[in-house]
């Protein structure tokens, strides 16, 4: 058994011994999940994961990546499709534009908020730190036929402070604000208030002029979400 496939094996009987039913039926309720759950909470899918990975130091990218594919594509619990994002977070020092087709695909595979927002905010946006011409990528993802993928871009830099590129966080909002094709939608609205109150930490006076530069065509929800923390 290649290293790949021992180590996919080792997450997935992890997961199926930490198992809790009754936790399990609650937590596919919540998320509405057509995939069955196996009812183990976020912090216990990571500590599994990263047991795993320590267990197996002779790891290769290849192999890592391949892993990555495994857990996601071959799911039969939702933890395993969190637990490919939390082994994709582990080694983020392997993190490059090589893997922006596999997070496209997760991202429209994945399809709700609970796998959506860590690989924007944790996979897509470590790529996006150290490759920063990836941007070009984000702003097509911004105008996707799909809305998951336009969420992933309107949240990517949510954790980029001070180091925000701001022309491309106005380019991917403009593009899903309230009279575009997806933006009614909770999900993208909810991301756009979301983007801007983070930033808003940063500089407040950006987040003021954007939403009063597009108050006509930004949602209540959004422009609430933005200035929540402004006064």
């Amino acid at each position: 058994m290649s290293t790949d496939d021992e180590l996919v094996a080792a997450i997935r009987d992890a997961l199926a011994t930490a198992a809790n039913p009754e936790r399990a039926a609650q937590q596919q309720a919540y998320l509405k999940s057509t995939m069955p759950c196996h009812g183990v909470g976020n912090p216990t899918v990571r500590m599994i994961v990263r047991n795993a990975c320590e267990r197996r130091p002779e790891l290769t990218r290849d192999e890592w990546i391949a892993a990555i594919r495994s857990l996601w594509v071959t799911a039969t619990h939702r933890e395993e499709r969190l637990a490919a994002i939390e082994l994709a977070d582990a080694k983020r020092r392997w993190a490059g534009g090589d893997l922006m087709d596999l997070y496209e695909s997760m991202a429209v595979t994945g399809a709700w908020w609970d796998l959506v927002d860590p690989l924007a905010s944790h996979l897509v946006a470590e790529v996006l730190r150290r490759e920063p011409e990836q941007a070009s990528r984000i702003r097509a993802w911004a105008q996707a036929d799909d809305l998951w993928l336009r969420r992933v871009a309107i949240c990517c830099q949510l954790r980029f402070g001070t180091e925000t590129d701001t022309d491309l966080l106005a380019e991917v909002i403009v593009a899903n604000l309230f009279d575009t094709k997806f933006g009614t939608g909770f999900f993208i609205r909810k991301a756009i208030g979301w983007a801007l109150r983070e930033y808003a930490q940063v500089d407040p006076s950006w987040v003021r002029s954007f939403v009063d530069q597009h108050s006509d065509r930004l949602a209540t929800l959004s422009r609430r979400e933005a200035l929540k923390h402004l006064g």
